[in-house]
């Protein structure tokens, strides 16, 4: 079977996330097939080389075909593919838990397991509503989050997500959460300079906070940046102080890692650039470097200490998928923090994320380049019609689909945010890659907003 051929297939048989199937209408435009993938490049069926810059939607940390993970997952597979995690256990769930607490620091100390970051963070949803609720607390139900937030895409996590093109058609579905002011510094809600701020957007946490506190269960926030949102950079000082805030009313800090944690921030969780801890945390994604679905939700006795009780008082938490904690998924997840380890990973990230920082300084040049963004290893540029007046390109206009069409072209996957286009590659990365992607990205960007060849 010819590759057309398949394509005809996946048309036919194949509806594909968060995609308007429409599109492939016609003869210019097809999914592009891929074969194989290795290190930070994949390979389609016409033998084409692309560098995975978005890490296939942010989950391949090490690269494509690891030769320690291929291996450790033919193992464990020989073993035992899979077991319930319910009156049965095995010991790469015992392994990665205990060594994700460790990771963590105190006070965490019990770890949940499910399937991605939606489930996790629906985890700790309702692990935090039953908390109050068997602390004698029932009234603290509410949960609180940002605008332009995003946590995933069951009705609990839609619930306390911001962006109305993910959430708007299934608001008769979902229940009533409260929001606060996202820090945008680029397109500040309050209207301050960038980079010259008290962090006036931090206000509406705190009047709500005086005003509900005995009403709400707790916050949930990503931890430095929006990433559904756009990639967006906030400063280290806001969680600092939502930290002190919610310590202050008795109100659960929710931090969903899903995105930014093991390594992309340029350290193993984002919350430790505040030097804070939250009082429940959610991973997935890279926990795997990519190979297989996996989640966790990481907690402390505060926590888990109010489910525990006679079996009789039913504070059980009744909650869990067929595949929680998979034997596969943990080996895989347990070789992959131990590469990092002794790889020295994080450690490697220092200079590749200031140079990174600086590769991206030359697309200041570019006429519709309005905001550049950068911490660790994430970088993203946002593109405006006007740069003086930050006037946004229109919706209709698929301006970043454009420059990922003409990125395509020059070797690089960089599926955009709208008018974002951003930089999230396996940590692997060289210097030398880096600086191949910024310019196949700002000779993108420029061909497609300056109608230059």
């Amino acid at each position: 079977m010819d590759n057309s051929n398949w394509i005809e297939k996946d048309l036919k048989y194949v509806w594909h996330p968060d995609t308007q199937m429409k599109q492939y209408e016609g003869e210019n435009y097809k999914p592009t097939l891929i074969e194989h993938g290795e290190g930070i490049y994949v390979y389609d069926a016409d033998g084409n080389k692309y560098i995975d810059a978005v890490s296939s939607w942010w989950v391949n940390t090490l690269g494509h075909s690891v030769k320690r993970l291929n291996n450790v997952l033919t193992e464990q597979a020989n073993k035992i593919e899979h077991i319930l995690l319910a009156d049965f256990t095995h010991k790469p769930a015992i392994e990665l838990a205990e060594r994700l607490v460790k990771l963590a620091g105190k006070p965490f100390s019990k770890v949940f397991y499910s399937d991605d970051g939606s489930t996790a963070n629906e985890v700790a949803i309702k692990m935090a509503y039953q908390y109050w609720y068997q602390k004698g607390k029932p009234e603290k139900k509410y949960f609180v989050s940002m605008t332009d937030s995003y946590h995933g895409d069951t009705l609990g996590t839609v619930s306390v997500g911001g962006i109305d093109i993910y959430k708007e058609i299934f608001n008769p579905l979902v229940f009533e959460t409260l929001k606060v002011c996202a820090p945008y510094c680029y397109r500040c809600p309050k209207n301050c300079e960038q980079n010259n701020c008290s962090l006036e957007c931090f206000k509406d946490v705190k009047e709500l906070f005086e005003k509900r506190h005995n009403e709400i269960a707790a916050i949930i926030v990503e931890p430095l940046v929006q990433g559904a949102a756009g990639m967006r950079v906030y400063p280290v000082q806001y969680l600092k102080k939502l930290r002190i805030l919610c310590d202050k009313y008795d109100i659960l800090l929710i931090d969903d890692e899903v995105a930014m944690a093991f390594g992309r921030t340029g350290k193993y969780f984002a919350f430790e650039h505040a030097q804070i801890k939250p009082d429940i945390f959610c991973v997935a994604k890279g926990i795997t470097a990519g190979y297989v679905p996996l989640a966790a939700t990481i907690t402390t006795d505060k926590i888990y200490n109010a489910f525990y009780d006679d079996f009789s008082k039913l504070k059980t938490f009744y909650h869990g998928h067929s595949f929680t904690g998979n034997p596969i998924a943990c080996a895989i997840a347990n070789e992959t923090l131990k590469i990092m380890e002794e790889e020295n990973i994080i450690e490697s990230l220092k200079d590749k994320s200031e140079f990174l920082k600086t590769s991206m300084q030359k697309f200041k040049d570019l006429k519709h380049v309005g905001d550049i963004r950068h911490i660790g290893m994430v970088g993203a540029i946002e593109l405006v019609q006007d740069k003086e007046t930050k006037e946004p390109y229109k919706f209709t206009e698929r301006i970043g689909h454009k420059v990922f069409l003409e990125a395509m072209k020059r070797g690089a996957i960089l599926r955009p945010i709208g008018n974002i286009i951003y930089f999230l590659p396996p940590l692997i990365i060289t210097k030398e890659e880096i600086e191949l992607l910024t310019q196949i990205a700002y000779n993108s960007i420029k061909t497609v907003t300056e109608n230059e060849k």
